[in-house]
């Protein structure tokens, strides 16, 4: 069944804001691109999004490579002075941390149970902007924070950009209880075998021990052959799985998608 989903505009800005560079020549024709690397778009993206950070605001903070870089931008600008009275609602210990030795103040939802603006990357991006995220295992709290929010940002590489959810072949992460955590696996498995789903215990060391998310619980990572359709129907169907706590599809959520590329930062808006 095919779910309407609402329509984005795209606009090219030019090489001197996104912050790709040529080198300088007396001769034009001598002029070539730089090959910027995957997290030098990345960092672009990022300082990008915080252009969208305005003094007196509540923030989502958010967990990742991506996101590193825009908080690391943030707690830059608070430094020089050009922010001020704002507060940070991190999504994982790790940022929380990062958060604190950069000075950033800090809140949390239940004294701010609704955000101004939350900034943070993504694993998989669709045409109508829904994401995959929580490859890094803090999805549920990135939920939590990016659905109270009255704008969320979302800044990415081109690489992030899919056909479809699952599209890139790889993990669309589960959170689930620890108890009896295969049993909740077969049946995630089950529930996607019309479209080649495959799920993974996460697991972290040398010994394989599963992975444990800042919330004491583990993730099983789906990998999907097929498109999985009709992606509300997808999102429901796990929820109601007893033992599943959160899924890493983000639907009907981002605001803006800012993407760095080779040639420039393309900045797409839900309408």
């Amino acid at each position: 069944m095919a779910i309407p989903y609402p329509h984005f505009v795209g606009s090219e800005k030019s090489a001197m804001e996104t912050g790709i560079l040529v080198p300088s020549s007396s001769s034009p024709a001598s002029l070539s691109p730089v090959i910027l690397t995957q997290d030098e778009l990345k960092k672009i993206a990022a300082y990008k999004a915080v252009e969208y950070v305005e003094s007196g605001m509540v923030l989502g903070l958010g967990t990742g490579s991506t996101a590193k870089h825009a908080v690391d931008r943030i707690g830059e600008l608070l430094r020089q002075g050009k922010l001020h009275n704002i507060v940070g609602i991190p999504t994982s210990t790790k940022t929380h941390e990062q958060a604190l030795s950069l000075g950033i103040p800090l809140t949390d939802l239940d004294a701010h149970p609704v955000v101004d603006l939350a900034i943070d990357g993504a694993d998989e991006v669709d045409p109508f902007l829904n994401l995959v995220k929580g490859r890094g295992g803090s999805l549920l709290r990135e939920k939590m924070v990016e659905s109270s929010c009255r704008k969320f940002v979302v800044i990415v590489d081109e690489s992030k950009l899919v056909k479809h959810l699952g599209g890139s072949g790889l993990a669309m992460p589960v959170e689930i209880v620890p108890f009896c955590w295969k049993f909740t696996a077969q049946r995630l498995q089950a529930l996607f075998k019309d479209s080649g789903c495959v799920a993974k215990l996460r697991t972290c060391g040398e010994n394989g021990e599963p992975s444990v998310t800042d919330n004491r619980n583990y993730v099983v990572d789906l990998y999907f052959s097929k498109d999985i359709g009709d992606l509300k129907a997808a999102s429901d169907e796990i929820l109601r799985l007893a033992g599943v706590v959160e899924h890493g599809m983000f639907l009907d959520m981002a605001t803006t998608v800012i993407v760095a590329g080779e040639l420039g930062v393309t900045v797409k808006n839900k309408l």
